[in-house]
């Protein structure tokens, strides 16, 4: 009986390391796209202006075109480190 509930104890203090690397990585993703489109897009725009991108301002490309390429970015990195993430904690699909 003794065995059962060490045994339980272990799964119960994997399973919360896996979901803390989940969430951390899940707030580093959002911050990094919230800067992205929300700080370069809007924020700091005005200090992005004379940076010149593809013929206009780095700031108003960021609001246009940067945000989402660095959201596909965000996604493609997500589903590969949770993959990863996945692998080293047992709980993966192959």
């Amino acid at each position: 009986m003794a065995d059962h509930s060490t045994n339980s104890a272990q799964t119960a203090e994997s399973d919360k390391g896996y979901w803390q690397a989940n969430l951390r990585l899940i707030y580093i993703s959002l911050v990094i796209w919230a800067l992205v489109s929300f700080g370069f897009g809007i924020l700091l725009r005005p200090l992005l202006s004379g940076i010149a991108v593809g013929g206009t301002d780095l700031g108003f490309w960021f609001a246009q075109q940067g945000s989402i390429l660095v959201f596909l970015v965000l996604i493609f990195n997500y589903a590969w480190r949770m993959n990863k993430l996945d692998a080293e904690f047992g709980v993966d699909e192959e």
